[in-house]
């Protein structure tokens, strides 16, 4: 039965906002402030903002609004060829790296090998029991499989941890724990699927950032191309309901709040971008995106929702903020 809050918004604390989520989750936003390319998705950095020679190579990240699992976009990667070589489709919270043409010298790392002041890291420092999202899948042949690995570190971090030829350094003594989902060998998913992944820890001691890989192609030195994988919906799963407090949460100058069933959202300051709210049920299922105007009090009726907690994000070109609320 469809019931009315009976009780005001019950959120994260300022505390429990380590609990981040990952950054323009369903991929409505469009271009990185740094290091300015204005056709990546914003907080995800593909090959064109990568090292020199990643650089070189076509785009192989793309804003779709073509498929979406909800509201209008999604993330597409596509291996593609380039001069006969085929160049792995990829996103990443860090930089793709090329030291060279090798492509086994290849690497994903929070450092640009072109530029060491160039690093990467998305701030965590909370411990997720799991990554979840949706995403379909056209492999390039029977052998292909799409990835997504998330990494929870300090310091700094690569992907694969192993040198080849002294690429980089071995930072693999600072993961955390890491999370892996890689799809089934040639397996076409042509309608959207949900994925899980959980985390596995190898070290008891609290993270410092986060790094979030994905790649169209898992096997690194992939001869095949036409691989694409579409992602939507990213969303890492907290397992706990610790350090909650009630009434309004203030966090990035943005205010949430609940009243006689909706949801609503406003902004101290005042600004011409417009931001992404999205509600998730407690397994991570997300139930519905709205677009948020940062100039006035936004009201979203929430009368259709059934009695129980919910997650949102709020997500904008600068910031995010997450929390929760019981609808009794």
């Amino acid at each position: 039965m469809i019931k009315k809050f009976t009780i005001s918004t019950i959120l994260i604390s300022t505390t429990a906002i380590a609990q981040v989520q990952l950054p323009n989750p369903s991929f409505e936003n469009l271009g990185n402030p740094s290091p300015g390319i204005s056709t990546e998705l914003t907080g995800w950095y593909s090959n064109k903002s990568g090292s020199s020679v990643a650089q070189l190579a076509n785009a192989t990240c793309f804003q779709d609004n073509t498929k979406a699992h909800t509201g209008n976009n999604s993330m597409r990667l596509e291996t593609i060829s380039y001069f006969g070589t085929a160049v792995n489709g990829s996103a990443s919270t860090g930089v793709i790296n090329a030291p060279n043409f090798t492509k086994a010298q290849g690497y994903i790392g929070t450092i640009n090998y072109s530029t060491s002041s160039d690093d990467r890291r998305y701030a965590c420092t909370s411990k997720p029991d799991s990554i979840a999202g949706w995403y379909q899948y056209t492999p390039g042949n029977s052998t292909e499989q799409a990835k997504v690995r998330a990494i929870l570190h300090i310091g700094d971090y690569n992907d694969p941890e192993t040198p080849v030829s002294s690429n980089h350094p071995d930072l693999s003594a600072n993961k955390i724990g890491d999370a892996l989902f890689v799809s089934s060998a040639g397996v076409a998913v042509n309608s959207w699927k949900r994925f899980t992944a959980p985390f596995n820890y190898v070290s008891s001691a609290t993270p410092a950032y986060i790094m979030v890989n994905l790649t169209s192609s898992n096997n690194q030195t992939t001869t095949v191309t036409g691989s694409k994988l579409w992602l939507d919906d990213l969303i890492l799963i907290y397992n706990t309901t610790t350090d909650i407090k009630s009434n309004q949460l203030v966090q990035n100058m943005s205010h949430v709040f609940c009243a006689n069933n909706n949801l609503n959202v406003s902004f101290e300051t005042s600004s011409e971008e417009n931001s992404i709210i999205y509600l998730y049920d407690v397994t991570g299922k997300l139930l519905k995106t709205d677009k948020i105007d940062n100039n006035k009090i936004n009201t979203i009726n929430l009368s259709e929702l059934n009695s129980g907690m919910y997650i949102y994000i709020l997500s904008g070109k600068t910031f995010q903020t997450s929390g929760k609320f019981i609808l009794n």
